[in-house]
């Protein structure tokens, strides 16, 4: 469809220009694509809108098309063209209105019954003729894959630096992330702690009798905060859920595990995606405490009787 196709009836509306970018990073680093859809402007005043008729929708910069959820100016959008107040909506592409084949769909058929035309960079489309309603049909179902590929592409560099031991999660008291990767934390007050609770949980018969143990004698744990949050050390007591997590977190055993729950069961105890030795142990000295460690938790699970 070509400019000579615009009708009275469109010009005798509004132009809403919508400008949207899935996340803050986008906004800082893709200046470029910001100008581009902001320039929209421009092009509905060469198309014979007044200046003052056309309308910048742009609340929902930062948010993902995927659904409508939390999309202000999206719900606005599309308010006004169940009114009447639209006469042509501009986007640089399908991606920026919806991502989601079901919001692109209900869109165009509101469109086609408001005779609403749909503009981008290059092209004006009528929604309610057959050839442009089946390419912006091609179009909204591409964009929708797109973010379905661009899933899988994140999924996989995930996994692809995990299986180098290189992806930065959050990680237990005793272990901070350094330039070099994963290493023992530098305070030597946090590695004696670390390495009291688990040689005394080789005495005691239970996580509890452990936590009794160190609150009759005044003792507390550490916890660093991550560096994005300062990276300070609180002592506090240590409590049973939190003495749980320690004695099943793999990393203790020397393993870096992720996408915990899921695979094959590893030589540290834990069904993984990805695990790989982490390079602060000595393998031997990693597998014997693995084995310990999860051979004392089977032991007294298994047990039908078990004191505190």
């Amino acid at each position: 469809m070509s400019q000579g196709e615009l009708r009275p009836v469109h010009l005798q509306r509004k132009a809403y220009v919508y400008v949207r970018q899935s996340s803050t990073t986008q906004m800082l680093e893709h200046a470029e694509s910001k100008k581009r859809q902001y320039a929209l402007v421009e092009r509905a005043v060469a198309l014979g809108w007044p200046r003052e008729a056309v309308e910048v929708v742009d609340e929902d910069q930062g948010k993902s098309g995927a659904s409508t959820e939390g999309r202000a100016g999206f719900s606005r959008l599309v308010d006004a063209v169940a009114h009447g107040e639209v006469g042509a909506i501009f986007a640089l592409e399908v991606s920026r209105l919806a991502r989601s084949s079901v919001d692109w769909q209900r869109l165009l058929a509101l469109c086609a019954v408001a005779q609403v035309v749909v503009v981008d960079e290059s092209t004006l489309y009528d929604p309610a003729e057959g050839d442009d309603k089946l390419l912006l049909d091609l179009k909204g179902t591409m964009s929708e894959a797109e973010l379905h590929w661009l899933g899988l592409r994140m999924v996989g560099a995930r996994q692809s630096k995990a299986r180098r031991g290189e992806l930065h999660m959050r990680v237990p008291t005793g272990y901070v992330w350094t330039e070099r990767g994963l290493e023992l934390d530098p305070d030597e007050a946090i590695q004696r702690a670390v390495r009291l609770v688990f040689e005394r949980f080789r005495v005691e018969p239970s996580a509890c009798a452990v936590v009794r143990w160190m609150n009759e004698r005044g003792l507390v744990f550490p916890t660093r905060r991550p560096a994005s949050e300062g990276g300070e050390v609180e002592w506090k007591k240590l409590g049973v859920t939190r003495l749980t997590e320690l004695l099943h977190n793999p990393i203790y055993a020397g393993a870096y595990a992720y996408g915990e729950g899921r695979g094959a069961r590893c030589w540290c105890g834990v069904r993984s995606t990805e695990c790989v030795p982490l390079a602060a142990h000595p393998r031997s000295g990693r597998c014997a405490s693995a084995m310990r460690t999860q051979a004392i938790l089977t032991g007294r699970r298994s047990s039908p009787t078990r004191r505190n």
